[in-house]
């Protein structure tokens, strides 16, 4: 007979019920409390403080004349303390009705499962929590921790909303109805209150931030209105005070042994619960150790890059890229089982690639990494090829390896496209080496604590000896050949496309005003797609169906053939097909011998990687002119390996549903829940650092507005990588806002390669200094690239390619800016090599005719290749109307400044400070109301001391300079009349 364990057996008394009331209540009473503390927060404030409340950093009453929340809520007493006293009341009935619709939901109504419901319950608390992080700790006492918590709300309110709508009760069609109803107002009017907070914030317009504020006031009139509805829920469910003793108050029960129970064993937490945890810190685990290796992948090809960039041509390293051929190895079958049995051990080994930034030496530093990342591919595909029998943990596995990409995304689009632990970054850059290294070692920890607490796949649904076709033997209609091949093209587009949020913007961008979308926000999106084709990815039937890849197909040629939004659009599709049929690529991968199969794929790969460097540095490669400008080439015979590797996979997932369909169920549902969840906390994450870099972008601003002036340069800045193989755009962000730069022309800066790192470093100048950016022509145009940093707006850009029939391709962009309501032309430019004369010639030539058809006033920045006076220089001149900066300068070689329309009233020249080889131009310009009469330059030198202060060169760096910086050549600025 089961031991009776509550009070009222053990006494014989029956629990009385002391009293109790409708659970509708609650709700009434968090309703009232709400909407008091805000609309009495607003009355008072208004009646006490109102043209203060009203007032922001740049406009006050009458352009702003409504206050917003936080002004309203946090600034001024006594409407600070009615409001958080009110608010304090609103807690209590705040968490009891997150608590209640847990209840409801699970014991009253059955509308959700508890493990959904727990999640919900989780999500509620963490949303009520974080808003007495917003409501107590106001954007004055710390901006930071108050927008921290009130992103953390907004973020929580969604998957709350979307929950609670999901678990609503459908007999309840009228509660439904205002849930869906209030839902979206919620969040449709988040887009046009984020578009007038930045009309405020970045264009500063007058009035904009009182249209803000309604809609933040809206805000919070819907969101308390979501949670009233629950009053409708309610209406049935009753909270009830019950004294278990029955009238006994104060006795303990007992048990017949005599301790005391208070409680029954469903109190205690569910074993499946903690496996549930385990499950999570391991899954975790294995997908930050997935972003470490997707990290040393994308690092590799960046370090060998800088070894031919200073050798100008092929200097031996490159030879480092076929370390990703290591996992044939693997066709050692007791290898093959020590490295996967103690994967942890091995990815601890690998971390030697994280470890490289210790090493000063770029050789030593280039060494480890490889090393790294061979160890950490090799683990990563012993893991697969030992799991290959269990489809579930093999499923699991590739999901994880597939969402450690999209963290790398994110991580990625947090630095400004720069990745925290690469080997190029160390603390004064903004890396974050020592903390991954902790990460990656905790993390390895885990893997090794789990692994050998678990028995191993043999011990689970499937042995090797039991699968109806012995893995590695292949399976019926199944090739090696096209898996491997279909693996390696697919590798080659996740790493050289899609390893950066900004990639496909970079690699396809237009001229303005079509210019095409920006990094942020526009990063969410591709990170969005990439989670949702890994989320489609289960659906085997589609993902590898011919009309599928067909989209892809035609993603890729949109990608391609066109150029700003709808070749944005193009790679959008490219990247949901890819990440779609990844895992199933990955499947066939794993399904046959190891030795041939990872060799042909990985060497696959590095062919591919190979083709698409040929394709821009033709110039300087064995056989480049094969593949020079032919991307297109590169493209179709990526998808051709991958259609072809997916019509294999096809093959083999009919004979795996015939034989395998059930195997290790509950792994990959587990997986694919996890990887659900994990994708949408990537896109939330996502979605906060483009908030965050959005809101912490500085407005362009010119230096000088009072002067009307403007400082102008041109810097070879090759490709962001300084003398020593760092990360160099700290440094050049320190020197350009020192030198006061209006507008840089950047040479060699197109760094949106594989073997660049897929970095978009002008991402962090602009947003930290304040800047419009150009990046020129896109990387599929196949030049080394030039850039514009401009403080004053683009209006209109072209993207040229200049005549090269034998050497590189030169680029060039001609702009128009307004300069203080001026129309001024820019051109930055960047022309061919010294081995090509006729090149040069005709490359100088067009800059000319572009210079001498516009009517407008001119300022040229580029890379000539030739020496003052020579023919190439009276070309340039000459012949395109414009006057040099400094005629007697004879010192020069690539970089030149040209002018026309405008007063030229000083010339500098500052040294690279082992940021790059050479030197930074400028020149200072004032824009004039007759520019024709400054058509002609005049080079009568003035004084320093007799320019107003605005017009002067900053003073550190004369002498000995800053940081390896100062004015050389002449060692001082030159100043003119005009």
């Amino acid at each position: 007979m089961a031991e009776k364990s509550s009070f009222s057996a053990a006494t014989g008394s029956q629990p009385s019920v002391i009293t109790k009331f409708g659970a509708k209540h609650v709700a009434y009473a968090h309703t009232i409390c709400a909407y008091s503390a805000f609309l009495l927060a607003l009355a008072v404030g208004c009646y006490t403080h109102y043209y203060k409340i009203v007032r922001n950093e740049y406009f006050g009453y009458p352009d702003e004349w409504f206050p917003s929340v936080s002004a309203t809520t946090g600034d001024r007493y006594p409407a600070r303390a009615i409001f958080q006293i009110l608010i304090a009341l609103t807690s209590g009935p705040r968490f009891a009705l997150v608590v209640l619709w847990y209840l409801y939901t699970t014991r009253s109504a059955y509308t959700s499962s508890r493990g959904f419901a727990k999640f919900l319950l989780v999500v509620g608390i963490l949303r009520t929590v974080s808003c007495g992080g917003w409501v107590y700790i106001t954007s004055t006492d710390d901006h930071l921790t108050h927008d921290i918590t009130m992103i953390t709300y907004l973020v929580c309110t969604l998957p709350w909303q979307l929950g609670t709508i999901y678990t609503s009760a459908r007999n309840n069609p009228q509660a439904l109805k205002w849930r869906r109803f209030l839902t979206a107002a919620f969040f449709t009017t988040l887009p046009p209150m984020i578009y007038y907070f930045l009309q405020h914030k970045v264009q500063k317009v007058p009035g904009a931030y009182t249209t803000y504020a309604f809609f933040e006031w809206s805000l919070i009139l819907y969101d308390v209105a979501f949670d009233a509805v629950t009053a409708l829920d309610f209406q049935t469910f009753e909270l009830a005070v019950v004294d278990v003793s029955g009238g006994h108050a104060g006795a303990i029960p007992v048990t017949k042994e005599g301790s005391s129970k208070i409680g029954s064993p469903e109190d205690s937490i569910s074993p499946s619960f903690l496996l549930g945890l385990i499950n999570l810190r391991g899954y975790i685990s294995e997908v930050y150790l997935a972003y470490v290796f997707w990290s040393m992948l994308t690092s590799l090809a960046l370090l060998i890059w800088y070894f031919p960039l200073w050798h100008m041509g092929i200097s031996g390293y490159e030879a480092f890229l076929l370390i990703t051929i290591c996992p044939m190895v693997l066709g050692i079958r007791p290898l093959r089982r020590v490295m996967a049995k103690y994967r942890g051990v091995f990815h601890i080994l690998s971390l030697m690639g994280l470890a490289s930034f210790l090493a000063q030496d770029p050789v030593y530093r280039l060494t480890l990494t490889a090393c790294g990342l061979g160890i950490s591919v090799t683990t990563w595909m012993a893991t697969w090829f030992e799991a290959r029998a269990h489809v579930g943990s093999l499923e699991r596995s590739i999901l994880i390896w597939g969402v450690g990409l999209l963290v790398h995304n994110v991580v990625k689009m947090a630095w400004w496209s720069e990745n925290p632990i690469w080997p190029i970054m160390h603390k004064e850059n903004g890396g974050w080496n020592e903390i991954g290294i902790v990460l990656a070692l905790v993390a390895s920890i885990e893997v090794i604590v789990r692994d050998a607490s678990s028995p191993s796949p043999a011990d689970h649904d499937l042995s090797e000896a039991s699968s109806p076709v012995s893995p590695g033997s292949g399976s019926t209609n199944s090739s090696w050949f096209l898996a491997a091949s279909g693996f390696g093209a697919m590798f080659f587009a996740l790493h050289s496309i899609f390893s950066d949020s900004s990639a496909i913007m970079r690699q396809s961008v237009d001229g303005y005003p079509n210019y095409g979308p920006e990094p942020v926000p526009w990063g969410v999106a591709t990170i969005t797609a990439l989670a949702t084709g890994l989320l489609v990815s289960s659906m085997r039937r589609l993902t590898t169906s011919p009309a599928w890849y067909a989209v892809g197909c035609i993603g890729c040629a949109a990608f391609y053939c066109f150029g700003g939004w709808n070749a944005y659009y193009g790679g959008l599709a490219l990247g949901l097909y890819t990440m779609s049929v990844m895992p199933a690529l990955a499947r066939a991968l794993a399904a046959h011998p190891p030795f041939k199969t990872l060799f042909t794929a990985y060497m696959v790969y590095n062919l591919f990687c190979l083709a698409s460097v040929w394709t821009v540095a033709y110039a300087f490669v064995p056989g480049g002119v094969y593949l020079r400008e032919r991307t297109h080439w590169v493209l179709a015979a990526m998808m051709l390996c991958i259609g072809g590797g997916v019509l294999n996979a096809r093959n083999q997932t009919k004979w795996e549903m015939q034989f395998k369909k059930m195997v290790q169920l509950h792994i990959a549902k587990s997986a694919r829940s996890l990887t659900r969840a994990a994708s949408l906390f990537v896109i939330v994450a996502s979605v906060l650092v483009a908030a965050n870099r959005s809101f912490s972008a500085v407005a362009p601003a010119p230096y000088h507005p009072a002067e009307k002036s403007f400082t102008a340069a041109i810097w070879t800045i090759h490709f962001a990588l300084d003398d020593d193989m760092w990360a160099s755009e700290v440094r050049m962000r320190d020197v350009i806002r020192e030198l006061e730069l209006d507008v840089v022309g950047l040479l060699e800066s197109d760094t949106m390669r594989i073997i660049m790192g897929n970095r978009d470093w002008a991402q962090f100048l602009a947003e930290d200094l304040g800047y419009y950016v150009d990046y020129g022509p896109s990387t599929m145009k196949h030049t080394w690239g030039c850039l514009m940093l401009s403080k004053f707006p683009i209006l209109k850009s072209e993207h040229h390619l200049l005549p090269s029939p034998v050497g590189e391709l030169a680029c060039a962009i001609h702009a128009t800016l307004d300069v203080y309501g001026q129309p001024v032309d820019f051109i930055v430019s960047h022309n061919g090599q010294e081995e090509d004369p006729e090149d040069r010639r005709l490359q100088t030539t067009e800059l000319a005719r572009i210079m001498r058809t516009s009517p407008n006033p001119f300022v040229f920045l580029g890379y000539v290749v030739t020496k003052p006076k020579q023919p190439l220089y009276y070309t340039l001149f000459d012949g395109g109307d414009m006057n040099d900066i400094d005629p007697s300068d004879w010192d020069r070689w690539c970089q030149y400044i040209g002018y026309r329309g405008l007063r030229r009233t000083g010339y500098a020249r500052v040294s690279h400070g082992k940021i790059t080889d050479t030197e930074i131009q400028t020149g200072k310009f004032q824009v004039v109301d007759n520019p024709r009469e400054f058509w002609k330059a005049s080079y009568d030198r003035l004084q320093e001391s007799e320019l107003v202060p605005g017009l002067r060169y900053p003073s550190m760096f004369r002498g000995r300079g800053v940081r390896g910086h100062r004015y050389h050549v002449f060692n001082e600025p030159r100043y003119f009349i005009h």
